[in-house]
């Protein structure tokens, strides 16, 4: 039996920027779509904590790039979401959606 765990809201942003860049999920890609699509800022710091906790618990896969010079020689780390990841993540999802299901926070009809 495999041990469950939650994902924390942020985690779940996580993995949601990465499967909408796709191939080109990068730290500072990844960084910019959580900033454009939920408007909020976060740290470096915060962000590879987070991709490495992902990566530790099989949500996330991680390939390198090619070096470039820009970047001193390093090599970018690429991101994609495993078959495990996007499994918890929709069920993360699937949890708020019961949880909201009948409630009238937007505006819309209720379900109740």
């Amino acid at each position: 039996m495999t041990k469950q765990f939650s994902l924390g809201e942020f985690e779940q942003i996580v993995l949601l920027a990465i499967l909408r860049l796709d191939d080109t999920a990068y730290g500072v890609t990844i960084q910019a779509e959580i900033e454009s699509c939920a408007g909020r800022k976060t740290t470096p710091g915060a962000l590879y904590t987070t991709l490495d906790r992902l990566e530790q618990k099989g949500l996330l896969s991680a390939r390198s790039g090619e070096s470039t010079p820009t970047r001193g020689g390093r090599a970018k780390r690429f991101y994609s979401v495993t078959k495990e990841g996007r499994s918890r993540l929709v069920s993360a999802q699937a949890a708020f959606h019961r949880l909201l299901g009948g409630l009238n926070l937007l505006g819309g009809e209720s379900h109740v």
